[in-house]
C-alpha cells in the first residue's frame, strides 16, 4: 500500500513535468515539492505557468520551482525546449510525460500529425529521446508516461495513423493513450536490454475533472457533472498514481499505476491493469519504428 507519507525527503533530485500549469501536472507538482524535489514545469502557455506557480507557491512557500517554455505540437519546439534543457542542468531525476489533450475537433500539429497523437504521444517520445543521456547519467533516474484508461479500447490505426479518411475523437484518444503505455513498456524493454538502470513506467489516473474535458459539449459535461462526479476522484487524488509510480522504491521498470476500484475510476493508488493489445510485441514494435519515421530521427537507448 502507496502511503506518501512515508516516502523519504527527496531534496537535491530534479523533476521536469509536462503540462504542470493546470490539473494532475499541477497536482503532481504540489505533491513533488512536498518532498523538496525541485520541478521544472514545462508549459506551452508561460503566462498561465506563472499563475500555477504563483499557485504551488501559497501554499508551499519554499517550493523550488523552474518555468519553461515546451510546446509539444511542435517539433522544433521539443527540440529547442531540450537544448536549453540540457544546458543548464546535467542531471533529471524524474521524467513525467503528463501533458496531453483530449477529444478537441479535428487538428494537426505545427508538422501536420493528428493532434492527440502528435501531443500525448510523438511530442513525449521526441522529448524522452533527446533527454535520455541525462537521464541515463542520473542515479535511480525514472521516466513516467501518463496513460488512460482509453487505453482499452484504444487501437494504433496504422493505415490512417492521422486519422485524415475518417476521424473518431475518441478512438483517435484511445489510440494516444495506448500508445503512451505501449512507449513505456518498450522504452522498459530497451533499457533492460542494454544494462541500463533507469526505469520506465506507466500510471493512469483513474477519473477526474481536470481541464482534460474541456472539449466535452457544455450541455452534455452539465448534464453528466452530478454522475461524473460521484464516479471519479479529484485531481489531487488522481495524481497519485503518478506520484506512485514516481518515488515509491518498490517500484520495477514496466510497472503500472492507478486507482484501485474494481472499474480502477477512483481509488487509493496501487498496480493496474494492462491489456493483452498494450503487450502485442509486434505492434510495438510497429509503432516504435513509425514514431521515429514521423519525429525523423531514431530513437538511441
Amino acid at each position: 500500500m502507496f502511503e506518501f507519507d512515508k516516502i523519504p525527503n527527496h531534496k537535491g533530485k530534479l523533476a521536469l513535468i509536462t503540462g504542470a500549469n493546470t490539473g494532475l501536472g499541477l497536482e503532481t507538482t504540489k505533491w513533488f515539492v512536498q518532498k523538496d524535489i525541485k520541478v521544472v514545469m514545462a508549459c506551452r502557455n508561460l503566462e498561465k505557468a506563472e499563475e500555477a506557480k504563483k499557485n504551488v507557491l501559497s501554499e508551499f512557500p519554499n517550493a523550488d520551482i523552474d518555468l519553461m517554455k515546451l510546446d509539444l505540437s511542435s517539433l522544433e519546439s521539443v527540440k529547442n525546449f531540450a537544448s536549453e534543457f540540457n544546458k543548464k542542468y546535467d542531471k533529471l531525476d524524474l521524467l513525467i510525460n503528463n501533458a496531453g489533450v483530449m477529444i478537441p475537433p479535428y487538428s494537426k500539429t505545427k508538422e501536420g500529425f493528428e493532434l492527440q497523437f502528435g501531443v500525448n504521444h510523438l511530442g513525449h517520445f521526441l522529448l524522452t529521446d533527446l533527454l535520455l543521456p541525462t537521464i541515463k547519467s542520473t542515479e535511480d533516474s525514472r521516466v513516467v508516461a501518463l496513460s488512460s484508461l482509453a487505453h482499452r479500447s484504444g487501437r494504433i490505426n496504422l493505415d490512417d495513423i492521422n486519422w485524415e479518411k475518417k476521424y473518431s475523437k475518441m478512438k483517435a484518444y484511445g489510440q494516444s493513450k495506448l500508445a503512451n503505455l505501449m512507449f513505456a513498456l518498450d522504452l522498459d524493454l530497451k533499457l533492460k536490454q542494454n544494462g541500463i538502470k533507469t526505469l520506465s513506467v506507466a500510471a493512469h489516473p483513474g477519473g477526474s475533472n481536470t481541464d482534460l474535458v474541456r472539449h466535452i459539449p457544455k450541455l452534455l459535461y452539465y448534464v453528466l457533472l452530478p454522475l461524473f462526479s460521484f464516479m471519479s476522484h479529484s485531481p489531487k487524488n488522481a495524481a497519485l498514481p503518478t506520484v506512485m509510480a514516481a518515488l515509491d522504491p518498490s517500484v520495477e521498470g514496466g510497472d503500472y499505476f492507478g486507482p484501485q476500484s474494481r472499474t480502477e475510476v477512483k481509488g487509493k493508488p496501487g498496480k493496474a491493469k494492462i491489456e493483452p493489445h498494450a503487450l502485442d510485441l509486434e505492434m510495438r514494435k510497429k509503432l516504435w519504428e513509425i514514431s521515429e519515421k514521423m519525429v525523423g530521427q531514431e530513437f538511441t537507448v
